[in-house]
C-alpha cells in the first residue's frame, strides 16, 4: 500500500523505494475504447491517471489491488482509464528512432539481426541523400560500418525491403506486435478486443 500523506513515513519509504514511482501504469484509452497510441503504448504514470480521475477527464475502467492514501480519502491505483472527450488520432506519424525501428520491426534492414541498432542512409548524405522516412533504414553496427559511405550497389549489400513512410494504421499494427516488455492482465482486453479472430 502506497501512502500519499506528507508525512516523514512517505518521505522515508520514497527514498527508500524510488522504483515504486514507476509501478502501476496506467493504459490510457479514447473515448472509443481503444488504446490512444500503440507506438508507443499509451500508458500514464499512476500519478497522472489519479489526477486526470479527479479533473473528471477519465473513467476507471480496472484497478490495482494497491491503494494510495490522502489525508482525506483512499483510491485504488487505476489500471485503465478511458477519456471522456474523444482525442482526433494523428494522421501523420512523427519521423522518430523508435518509429523508424518499429517501422522496420526492431531489425537491420541488410541482415536481418535484431540487436545493436542504429540507423543508416540508404544513399548516403555525402552523395546527396536526406534524412528522410524513404531513405533511413534500421541498421545494426556492423552492417552501418560495413556498407559506410558506399551506395548499395558499391556495398553489394542488399534492403529486405524498400524504406517507406508508414501511414498510421500501419504503425498501429506495428505497435501491437511489440509491445512493451510489462503488459497488465487487466490490459488485455482493451489491447487486442479489434483484432481479427482465428479461424
Amino acid at each position: 500500500m502506497l501512502d500519499l500523506r506528507d508525512g516523514a513515513e512517505f518521505r522515508t519509504s520514497f527514498v527508500r523505494e524510488p522504483s515504486v514511482l514507476k509501478h502501476y501504469p496506467a493504459l490510457v484509452l479514447n473515448a472509443d475504447f481503444r488504446p490512444l497510441s500503440y507506438y508507443p503504448l499509451s500508458l500514464w504514470p499512476w500519478q497522472e491517471a489519479i489526477k486526470a480521475v479527479f479533473l473528471d477527464r477519465v473513467t476507471i475502467l480496472a484497478e490495482y489491488e494497491q491503494v494510495v492514501r490522502s489525508q482525506r480519502s483512499a483510491i485504488r491505483i487505476p489500471s485503465v482509464v478511458v477519456l471522456k472527450d474523444y482525442v482526433k488520432p494523428q494522421k501523420r506519424v512523427a519521423f522518430t528512432r523508435f518509429n523508424l525501428f518499429l517501422r522496420d520491426e526492431f531489425c537491420c534492414q541488410y541482415c536481418s539481426s535484431k540487436g545493436d541498432l542504429t540507423f543508416d542512409h540508404v544513399v548516403p548524405r555525402s552523395k546527396g541523400g536526406v534524412t528522410s522516412w524513404e531513405n533511413v533504414v534500421a541498421a545494426c553496427s556492423p552492417c552501418n560500418l560495413r556498407k559506410g559511405n558506399k551506395s548499395l550497389k558499391q556495398s553489394g549489400m542488399h534492403l529486405r525491403r524498400a524504406p517507406h513512410q508508414p501511414g498510421p494504421e500501419e504503425m498501429q499494427n506495428a505497435g501491437r506486435r511489440f509491445p512493451p516488455n510489462y503488459l497488465h492482465d487487466s490490459w488485455m482486453d482493451f489491447l487486442y478486443w479489434d483484432a481479427e479472430l482465428d479461424a
